[in-house]
């Protein structure tokens, strides 16, 4: 079962990044998702718009 948020750690796995490079695709990255909440464990980020970047991102990346 998906669950309709996530925190960093979840989006860096999604991802394939680290947490590190998160935080960097929310400052750099306008296109990047913002989170829809900060609390005491850190950002979350509703998962379908994770899973809407996700899938641009892979659509962007070059055929190797």
């Amino acid at each position: 079962m998906v669950q309709p948020v996530m925190g960093t750690r979840e989006v860096a796995d999604r991802l394939g990044v680290s947490r590190q490079h998160v935080l960097r695709l929310l400052h750099d990255d306008p296109t990047f998702p913002r989170p829809i909440a900060e609390l005491s464990a850190g950002l979350i980020w509703n998962t379908d718009d994770i899973e809407a970047y996700a899938h641009r991102r892979e659509k962007r990346r070059p055929d190797t």
